[in-house]
Formats: structure tokens, C-alpha cells, sequence
């Protein structure tokens, strides 16, 4: 029996079966790369390292992620935090920290000097010059890591072209509708991004979670100082230092960071912040993620199929093919256990996810630590706090 399809209808199908093709493409990179990576034997490499973090209140979890630095196994390190103000909650912890490891090199700053508008690279500017080491490794206070940490993000820079080394991070999300839509997003469709980009292109950014580098590098391109203004500071340190000529790597040793229990409101700005940034550091890709969006394709091509066995072999592809590369991503790849928990809420986050891409196109706007900022020429403008908007 024949069904004539008008050619409008045929285009949508082909289009619909884009995504397809990326989550395959995806399944591919991450068993290629995992299995490179988990072969593979590091160098005999260890030198000095700096600490750097950069750090913004305090919850139940902060202590113990700052803890979980103090343990890891690495012969000479130094660690150096640094707030806006004394009177921040999380300096009582880090004073804590001195006293049950006082065979670490802890150091506290505050008060940087204000570069920018980017606060936390104010920060990290102060605490990289005081720093006494060539490799500099930066993370935010929600970020814990594992004993062989330190060994896995600083032995790469044996190699003196390898610029930039950052890291996958695994879930601890609380239990909330919002925290965990958060982590299963990332472990389910950021890093599945980043890989094809390893693969097909090579890295060309940092992931911010962790980000290692060295004075030499980051001199190359201005130092933080250089960055100051800028939204997404860890993608540009990397994507700068791979302008310069340098390597930018991903490690095999994941972190994990923390998702708190967030409102409607605060989850919606989060994501709608992350949108608009990537959108304003990559335009192109940010419009090219509409064609690695498998939900709304599939339900749009449900629509016009010209039966319902088609429209039945759509659905029924996304969620396989989806789903693998779900599990082969975050739960294989990464082993986040959120994701494996929560793999459920995969395509629920994708519905989500279209609109927050939609809405990242709207504005140029975003709220960040309470202020409202604008991005004009790439950089930063603050135009507003909660008290006065």
C-alpha cells in the first residue's frame, strides 16, 4: 500500500533522525575514549602543585569537600582559599581545616583587589600570584575529590605542550526535583558533548568543575587578570590556551560536585544561565544543539508520520538509543550514580531542556550569585541585585 508524503513531511522525518545519529555518535566517542583512558599508564610525574579555591558560603557538605582535598595521596602540595570577606561562613571551616591537618600547606585570603565583575576570578587572581607552585589546579568550594586526584590532573603536564587538564564531575545531588534534573543533565547529555568534541575535533575548553594548568600558560594569555570580565571562565582558559598553541585535555578522573535543593525560580535562572552561556561563547554550537535534541524531534515527527507504526518506531527509537548512550556516558563512562538512579528522569529533563534553549536565545541577561548581569562585547556589565530590580 502506498502513502504519499508531502515533501514538508519527508524533510521533518530526515531531520528527526538527526539526533539519532549524535547519540550514536556519542556511544562511539565515549567507549573509544574510556577505554583509551582506563588503559592507559600514567608518567612518573608529581611535581608541586597549587591549590586553588576560590570559595562562596558554606552548607552541610562544604567541610567534607574541603576535607577531601586535605586527603588526597601527593607528595608536595599547597592549598589556597580565598573569600570576598572575612565574615563569609566558610572561613570558620577552613580554620578548622588548619588545625585537623596541620601537616598541610593551608593559606586563607580575602578581600581581592576588583579586577572585574567576575568576582570569583578577582579571587583567583589574588590566590594565583601568592601561589608558590608552577601547576595551578582551581576548583569551586562544592567540588570533592578522590586520593588520586592530584596525581591524575598533574601528571598530563609531562608533557610541557599540555596546557589545560579538566575533569568530569560526578552527582551528589539532594533529593529534590530540580538538583537532580540539574545532575542527570550533565551526566547524561553535557559530557556526552564534550566527548564527540574530543573525538571529532579535539577539546578546546576546560570544564569547570576542575581546571589544572600552569603559571607559563596562563601568563601566555593574560593570566586570570585577562578574564576578569568574562562569564565562563573556565571555557575560556581553556579555549585561550588552545589558541596559544597548548593542549587541552580531559581527565579520566572525575569529581564530584554538589546539587542543592533549589526552588522553580533558582533551577530555572541556573539553567537559563548556563544556556546563555554557552550560547555567548558558541553560537554556532549553541544553535547546532537543536539537531541533538531527541525528544522533540521525535515528537514532532510523530505528528506528521504517515502511520502509526512510524510514529511507533520514532518513540520507541529515542528511548533505546537515548538511553544507551545515557548508560554508556554517565553511568559506564562516569559511573555518576544519580544518573543511574535516576535515569528515569532523562526524558522528562529533555522537555525541560528545550525550552531553557529556547529561552537562552531571549536575552543577553543573566543572574549570578543574586546580581543580574549583561554581557556586551563578551564581557560582563552588572545592571541590577535582588534589592534593586
Amino acid at each position: 500500500m502506498n502513502f504519499p508524503i508531502a515533501s514538508w513531511r519527508i524533510a521533518v522525518l530526515l531531520l528527526a533522525l538527526a539526533p539519532f545519529g549524535f547519540y550514536l555518535t556519542a556511544i562511539v566517542a565515549a567507549v573509544r575514549w574510556f577505554q583509551r583512558e582506563r588503559a592507559r599508564t600514567l608518567p612518573d610525574f608529581a611535581p608541586p602543585v597549587s591549590l586553588l579555591k576560590p570559595v562562596r558560603g558554606a552548607d552541610g557538605s562544604t567541610y567534607e569537600n574541603f576535607e577531601s582535598f586535605c586527603k588526597v595521596d601527593y607528595p608536595d602540595f599547597e592549598i589556597l582559599f580565598c573569600v570576598n570577606e572575612l565574615s563569609d561562613p566558610a572561613v570558620p571551616l577552613i580554620h578548622k581545616l588548619m588545625q585537623s591537618f596541620p601537616q598541610r600547606q593551608i593559606r586563607l585570603f580575602s578581600d581581592a583587589p576588583q579586577l572585574g565583575s567576575n568576582r570569583k576570578v578577582n579571587n583567583l587572581a589574588l590566590i594565583a600570584g601568592e601561589a608558590r607552585h608552577e601547576i595551578l589546579v582551581q576548583s569551586d568550594g562544592d567540588v570533592r575529590v578522590g586520593p588520586n586526584y592530584l596525581r591524575e590532573v598533574a601528571a598530563p603536564f609531562a608533557d610541557s605542550t599540555v596546557g589545560v587538564v579538566s575533569c568530569f564531575y560526578r552527582a551528589i545531588a539532594a533529593k529534590n526535583f530540580g538538583a537532580e534534573i540539574e545532575a542527570v543533565g550533565a551526566a547524561s547529555d553535557f559530557f556526552a558533548g564534550a566527548l564527540v568534541a574530543d573525538w571529532t575535533e579535539g577539546v578546546t575548553f576546560a570544564l569547570g568543575a576542575s581546571v589544572a594548568t600552569t603559571k607559563s600558560w596562563l601568563n601566555k594569555i593574560g593570566g586570570y587578570e585577562g578574564l576578569a570580565n568574562v562569564l565562563a571562565d573556565d571555557y575560556e582558559i581553556g579555549n585561550r590556551i588552545y589558541k596559544a598553541g597548548g593542549k587541552v585535555l580531559l581527565s579520566r578522573e572525575a569529581v564530584w560536585t554538589m546539587y542543592p535543593a533549589q526552588g522553580l525560580k533558582g533551577f530555572w535562572e541556573h539553567q537559563v544561565r548556563w544556556a546563555r552561556t554557552v550560547r555567548i561563547v558558541r553560537p554556532a554550537s549553541y544553535f547546532g544543539l537543536l539537531f541533538t535534541q531527541g525528544l522533540p524531534w521525535t515528537l514532532l515527527a510523530m505528528s506528521v508520520a504517515p502511520t502509526d507504526t512510524i510514529a511507533a518506531a520514532y518513540l520507541l527509537a529515542y528511548f533505546v538509543v537515548r538511553l544507551t548512550m545515557t548508560w554508556v556516558v554517565g553511568v559506564w563512562g562516569i559511573k555518576d550514580e544519580v544518573l543511574r538512579r535516576r535515569i528515569w528522569l532523562v526524558p522528562v529533563r529533555d522537555l525541560i531542556y528545550f525550552a531553557v534553549w529556547v529561552a537562552g536565545f531571549l536575552s543577553r541577561r543573566v543572574w549570578w550569585g543574586g546580581t543580574q548581569f549583561e554581557v556586551r562585547n563578551g564581557e560582563m556589565v552588572e545592571i541590577g541585585s535582588r534589592e534593586t530590580t
